[in-house]
Order: structure tokens, then C-alpha cells, then sequence
């Protein structure tokens, strides 16, 4: 059975609702979010590194944001967009790794937060959905600096999850008002398309891309209660599959596919508390099992793959309050089996690393091209659309 042990604490503060990406050289970025309290929403970035388990500042944004995007980009900057900060943002930054500087870029031609985000194939990087006062269908693509519209959602959608399919098309899913539909975005056509619906809504779910391309969604609280199902979309047929119950009920968690190909689900929000209990799909024989439990309960936090094949789970809510814990998960020997982690290759595009929030996200958003994370808060501890 998989363990949990500690990490250091991040640096500078307690943070909910953030985004964390594993960068080109294997240190994790964090990124904003919101202090405990929830009054106080952050222009700080940590930056994790796995060699000596310790946290160092990355240096602080133009604007402070929760609720947003980051996006690991070709050149192995970090593309943070969107969020919320009393209202809805529209400004756009870029972390730089190799100078540990943010600098501005184009903004975003409608404000938003709670939108999901994915790098394409050809560089581009989409954001769709989003919307704290209403829910938007608009998408934008950003090249080059700046930003442009592109083909508009068919149903309008807060908190979707965002998962890059191999093909290149990108998968959004759910959202809020708790829908039970799904689209998926062509990028040379540039408009969207419905799936088959699914078996059950979701919100505050995760959404996983499985090694043979399908997508594990998983759990969320669609309906003021939490549910249990799991479910995945088949590309091939555009339909969805009913997949076994997880261990127990959550929303808020994090959904991460390890080495082997299984995904760890960690945490969550369950009830009126924070979850610290985890689990185990194994796509091969279509059945969930449970792991070591965190030492900690938290919800609305953020999980990475680490190139050593443990993951970070960092941050959240437990009970309400922003924490500013973290924990690695080591699944030990037998999780290297059938994979390595996907470390970036930029010849060309950064290969995909796996991790979930938002989901809100972070999820597993391909294993093609990059990782993307959406806003640790798209379930977020303050359950604003509970």
C-alpha cells in the first residue's frame, strides 16, 4: 500500500485555491490562491524542489489572484491567466523560470475565473468557460502575446475541467450549474462539439486522461451532495462508460495518473470536512482500491507528479481554513512498472505532466504536450456554488 509522508511547509503563506505546475527541470511552481481567511488573495509564488525538499519564493505577480489557470508553455515559461480578485481578472502573466521573473502579457479580452485552460499542439493555449457572476461560453486562444476569440462553448460552464485528448482536441466537462454534458474543441476548425452525456452531473469533480487515451472523471458534489461514481469517455465512440464506485464519497480532491498508469485520488471535501482518506483506479482491471491516507485532511488543494514518480499534494482548505502543509505520496517500487514520469521535452512542445486540482483542478490534462492546472479553488474551499 502507498504512503504518505511529509513535506516542508511552503514558504511564504497558507494558500487555497492556487494552481501548481511541474516545471521543465522537475521543480514545482505555486502559484497565488487565497490565505486563510479567505480575505487576503495572493500575488506570491513558492517553487518546490524535489531534490531537497525545500520551498523558495518565486517572486510575486503583478496582480493578485485565486481561481485562475497556469499553463506550462513550449518554451518552459509558465502562462498564468484569469481568477478572481473581488471580482473577475483579465490580466495574463508569465513566469520565467530561468530569471525567477513574472512580466506581463496580453490580457484577455473577457475577465474571467473558474475557466479551465489547455496548451494545444501547435503552442496555442486555449481557456474556456469561466465566470464568478455569470457563467460565460466564450473560449480564447492566446499566441504570440495577445489574445483572440475562438468558437463558443454550447452550454455555458463554470468550473469545467479541461483535458487534452491525444488527438489534440481538448475535452471540457461539467461545470457548473452542474451539468451532465461534455464538448470537445477542434482547434482547425476552432468550434466545439457536444459528446454523449453522462451518467451522472458533475461539478467539483476530476477529469484524468488514462494511457490509452480514454478519460476517467470522478467523483464531485453536483447536487449539495457528494457522489462516489466514476465514469470515462471513450474518444473513439464519444460516449461515457459507468465505471465502479471509488471507496467513498468527495468532491474538491485531486485526481493524479502515476507511472503505472493507475490514478491516486487524494482528499476531498466530504460532508461538512476535509477528507483524508485516498484511493487507487487501476484502468486494467477496472477496479478502485484504497491507500495510505494523508496525515492531514485537505479539500481544494493541488497534486503533481514529481519526475521520481512521487507525488506532491500541496496546500488547500482543512475545515475551512487554507493550510500551509504539504505531503508526498509514494506508491513505492511496483507504481515505476509500465512508465516513467513525463518528463518535458521542448524540442518541440513539453510533454504532459499528470496532476489534478480543480479539477478543480489540477487534473491530467494529456501525455502529449503539457501540464495544466486549473485553479485549485474551481471547487473551492469557501464552496461558493455549494
Amino acid at each position: 500500500m502507498g504512503t504518505w509522508s511529509p513535506a516542508s511547509n511552503l514558504s511564504t503563506t497558507t494558500r487555497a485555491e492556487h494552481t501548481e505546475t511541474r516545471l521543465c527541470d522537475g521543480k514545482v511552481l505555486v502559484v497565488g490562491g487565497v490565505a486563510s481567511g479567505g480575505s487576503t488573495v495572493l500575488a506570491s509564488a513558492d517553487i518546490y524542489d524535489p531534490l531537497t525538499n525545500t520551498w523558495s519564493s518565486a517572486g510575486n505577480m503583478d496582480s493578485p489572484r485565486r481561481n485562475h489557470t497556469a499553463t506550462l508553455l513550449a518554451d518552459c515559461k509558465v502562462l498564468v491567466v484569469g481568477g478572481r480578485n473581488g471580482g473577475d481578472v483579465s490580466s495574463a502573466e508569465i513566469y520565467d523560470p530561468s530569471g525567477n521573473s513574472w512580466s506581463a502579457t496580453g490580457s484577455l479580452n473577457a475577465a474571467r475565473s473558474y475557466h479551465g485552460a489547455a496548451l494545444l499542439g501547435d503552442g496555442r493555449v486555449l481557456v474556456m468557460g469561466g465566470g464568478f457572476g455569470a457563467t460565460l461560453s466564450s473560449a480564447e486562444l492566446y499566441s504570440g502575446g495577445s489574445w483572440s476569440y475562438t468558437g463558443s462553448l454550447n452550454n455555458a460552464r463554470t468550473q469545467p475541467t479541461a483535458t487534452r485528448l491525444l488527438n489534440g482536441e481538448v475535452l471540457a466537462v461539467g461545470g457548473f450549474p452542474a451539468l451532465a454534458s461534455a464538448e470537445r474543441y477542434n482547434p482547425s476548425s476552432g468550434s466545439w462539439s457536444l459528446t454523449g452525456s453522462l451518467n451522472a452531473s458533475r461539478l467539483y469533480h476530476t477529469a484524468t486522461l488514462l494511457a490509452d487515451g480514454r478519460v476517467l472523471v470522478a467523483g464531485g458534489r453536483p447536487t449539495g451532495t457528494n457522489i462516489a461514481d466514476s465514469e470515462t469517455y471513450e474518444p473513439g465512440s464519444n460516449n461515457w462508460t459507468a465505471r465502479p464506485d471509488m471507496p467513498g464519497i468527495r468532491s474538491s480532491h485531486t485526481a493524479t495518473r502515476l507511472m503505472n498508469g493507475k490514478v491516486l485520488v487524494a482528499g476531498g471535501y466530504v460532508s461538512s470536512s476535509a477528507e483524508t482518506s485516498a484511493a487507487l483506479y487501476d484502468p486494467g482491471t477496472n477496479t478502485w482500491s484504497s491507500t495510505g491516507s494523508l496525515a492531514g485532511g485537505r479539500y481544494g488543494h493541488t497534486a503533481t507528479l514529481l519526475l521520481n514518480g512521487k507525488v506532491l499534494a500541496a496546500g488547500g482548505a482543512d475545515t475551512g481554513f487554507a493550510v500551509q502543509t504539504a505531503e508526498l505520496y509514494d506508491a513505492g517500487p511496483a507504481a515505476a512498472v509500465g512508465g516513467v514520469a513525463e518528463a518535458p521535452e521542448v524540442t518541440a512542445l513539453p510533454s504532459e505532466m499528470a496532476s489534478s486540482g480543480h479539477g478543480y483542478g489540477a487534473y491530467v490534462i494529456g501525455a502529449v504536450a503539457a501540464l495544466i492546472l486549473a485553479a485549485a479553488g474551481v471547487a473551492g474551499w469557501n464552496r461558493r456554488r455549494a
